[in-house]
């Protein structure tokens, strides 16, 4: 029963590991939203959440606790867990929205306000039309209010226009009431309106500076005056404008300077991120080899430890014999306790450097307690060739000045520079502008009769003369008065070209009936114009800044790569004269050894001999780590990191190392 339950964890612990990591390996780039084309761009992308899992590679090369660790393994899980990678890797695709931001233009359009179009009505519409018109204004307050849609936030530098057409439809409907002291014009004391406004527009900018629109607005109203010749009424229109820049903010490369840079700046995250996954790599290989030779140092201070305790208790022995004396032993002793010590300042270090290991190797840190416990074997260990065979110094130097990413980065760096400058240049120009407009509109609604009473001048220009008798002759677009009107009054028909419903109103607007057409243009000088030039030149003095920066990161490299070969050499010689004195050192204590067994050497001498050795071997494990640490520099100073470890961008981007991670068939028992 016990061997079944294991079996089964064991078989669930297999099919879920897999589905776990497929869900960690997943792509990091939001997902479009999906549906109807009319609410798609609408929607917000779904933004998947961080990975936070470790890949099964790490797990797969421990072997009861301990983790097996090549160097190319452990440049593997770094590349699919570190999460300084992980952070880097989201830089390119944040840029590739910043592209499509730039792309639709800006700055922002303003919000129109639906209450700006309430109770409006358009000129000679109405009463109020009537009088707006004709420049009277009534006690009850202004028909209309100003609206500010599409109104833009201003920024330095020519602002490229909303490159993405932008369609508003605002439908308002209210009702009024309005004053009128003066009875004549209205016919009422308290004019009542009905009014319904549906507007519609679309704009869309131009990417060489200019901005074309299309709008149509219907109107209706319906009011309680008498004197309305049409009530209700319907009033439509059909405009058309455009506007284009000629001096500050004309041109092609002004207006697209933004989406020239986010393009740009796309190139630019493929050598950050491979300069990340440089500096990662680097580090990931110093403390890889550090850990060897920790490993290296604790068996050096054992070895010291074991030769020390051999030789206290040799002594101790003597002293029991009464062929030493007791304060021999001390000495003796007291390099014991030394030696302790150093063996467990050399642990703690090893134990630090573990630590130190398994953090850049996993996201989640020490939170696994199996990564936390388990203790890390190196596979690899550092060699130091007899010679370095290296080119030449100037094929290193070009080496580096082609495969550097710095350098790369700096030249589109520049680049952006001189096209962020085009605005502050073309800044300085004047503002000038051509505006062109057309519209058309149309006016149609019910008819309705409306009474003059006698002695009005409407009255005595149908009847010519006062007169009581005989009926009065109908002359055009007159009509008989009711016979509610006082006698001699007069009645006035609306013309029948405007009678009717919106479609009569239609019907004007499309034939052009009523057309307007206007062209103009504007010029707008700032004088001194003092804050232009001052943009401009400050523009222009930071390029210079960044061009002698670039200058210098260029002298620089060839002082890193001459300064990196010195060192990687100075390295090897000062391992190899390490190691050379540690074998002298060795030599010393033997023979120091024999001499004090034939009484020909003290105590003290021995032991010094004991402590030099120890010198000598800390001093080999520190060259030996020194020229490791030289040589990874030397690649990532010539930009090489990645060829010479088999790294491609593309895996490091993805996340997922194709190459499958295989253990020796015999797993070493200790590093």
């Amino acid at each position: 029963m016990k061997l079944r339950r294991f079996l089964a964890s064991a078989l669930c612990l297999l099919c879920a590991a897999p589905a776990s990591w497929a869900q960690q390996v997943r792509n990091i780039e939001p997902e479009r939203p999906t549906g109807s084309v009319f609410l798609r761009p609408y929607k917000t992308p779904t933004v998947p959440p961080v990975r936070t899992a470790n890949s099964l590679r790490l797990r797969d090369l421990i072997r009861d606790g301990k983790l097996y660790l090549s160097a190319q393994d452990a440049i593997a899980i770094a590349l699919e867990n570190n999460i300084d990678i992980e952070l880097a890797r989201y830089t390119p695709t944040t840029d590739q929205w910043n592209l499509e931001r730039a792309e639709a233009g800006g700055a922002l359009p303003g919000v129109p306000s639906g209450q700006s179009q309430a109770g409006s009505v358009v000129s000679g519409e109405g009463v109020s039309g009537s009088q707006s018109a004709s420049g009277v204004s009534s006690s009850g307050g202004s028909s209309t209010q100003n609206n500010a849609v599409n109104a833009t936030i201003s920024q330095i530098g020519p602002v490229t226009p909303t490159l993405d057409p932008v369609f508003q439809s605002t439908e308002t409907y209210s009702h009024r009431s309005v004053l009128e002291p003066n009875e004549v014009v209205a016919g009422v004391a308290d004019l009542q309106q009905n009014t319904r406004n549906y507007t519609e527009s679309i704009t869309d900018g131009l990417i060489t500076g200019g901005q074309v629109s299309l709008s149509y607005r219907d109107s209706y109203l319906n009011e309680n005056a008498p004197t309305d010749l049409l009530n209700p009424e319907t009033a439509t229109s059909l405009s058309f404008s455009f506007r284009h820049n000629l001096l500050q903010g004309f041109g092609v490369a002004v207006n697209s300077r933004n989406i020239t840079i986010a393009k740009a700046n796309l190139k630019l995250d493929d050598f950050n991120f491979k300069g990340e996954v440089i500096s990662t790599i680097a580090n990931v290989l110093n403390l890889y080899y550090g850990l060897t030779a920790d490993y290296e140092d604790v068996k050096a201070k054992q070895s010291a430890l074991d030769v020390a305790q051999q030789f206290y208790q040799n002594n101790k022995k003597q002293v029991e014999l009464g062929t030493m004396a007791p304060l021999d032993v001390t000495t003796a002793e007291a390099q014991v306790a030394s030696s302790q010590q150093d063996l467990v300042v050399s642990q703690t270090t090893l134990e630090q450097q573990e630590i130190s290991l398994k953090n850049v190797l996993s996201r989640n840190g020490l939170a696994d307690p199996l990564i936390r416990e388990a203790r890390i074997v190196p596979l690899d260990h550092i060699t130091v060739p007899e010679k370095d065979t290296l080119p030449p110094l100037n094929q290193l130097i070009a080496t580096a000045l082609t495969n550097r990413t710095d350098i790369a980065a700096n030249k589109i760096n520049l680049s952006n520079s001189q096209i962020s400058a085009l605005g502050t240049e073309n800044g300085v120009l004047p503002q000038l502008a051509v505006l062109v407009s057309a519209s058309t509109q149309g006016l149609s609604g019910k008819p309705q009769l409306v009474v003059f009473p006698p002695n009005t001048p409407a009255s005595q220009s149908q009847n010519g003369q006062t007169s009581t008798t005989g009926p009065t002759p109908v002359l055009p677009g007159f009509a008989p008065c009711p016979s509610t009107a006082p006698p001699g009054s007069t009645c006035l028909l609306p013309d029948r070209y405007f009678v009717g419903g919106i479609s009569t109103a239609l019907g004007q607007m499309i034939r052009r009936d009523f057309p307007s057409q206007s062209v103009g243009g504007f010029i707008a000088p700032t004088l001194r114009n003092r804050q232009a030039q001052a943009d401009y030149a400050i523009d222009q003095l930071s390029l210079r800044q960044t061009e002698l920066e670039n200058q210098r990161s260029l002298n620089q490299v060839a002082v890193d790569v001459s300064n990196q070969v010195i060192g990687l050499q100075q390295a090897r010689v000062r391992y190899q004269a390490a190691v050379h004195n540690r074998v002298l050192e060795q030599q010393l204590l033997e023979a120091g050894q024999k001499k004090f067994s034939l009484g020909a050497s003290t105590t003290f001498l021995v032991v010094q001999q004991q402590r030099d050795l120890a010198t000598a071997q800390s001093n080999e494990v520190a060259a030996l780590v020194t020229y490791s640490t030289a040589r990874i520099a030397l690649d990532q100073t010539l930009g090489t990191t990645l060829d010479v470890n088999h790294v491609t961008v593309r895996e490091a981007m993805s996340g997922r190392v194709d190459r499958t991670s295989t253990l020796p068939a015999t797993l070493p028992t200790q590093p």
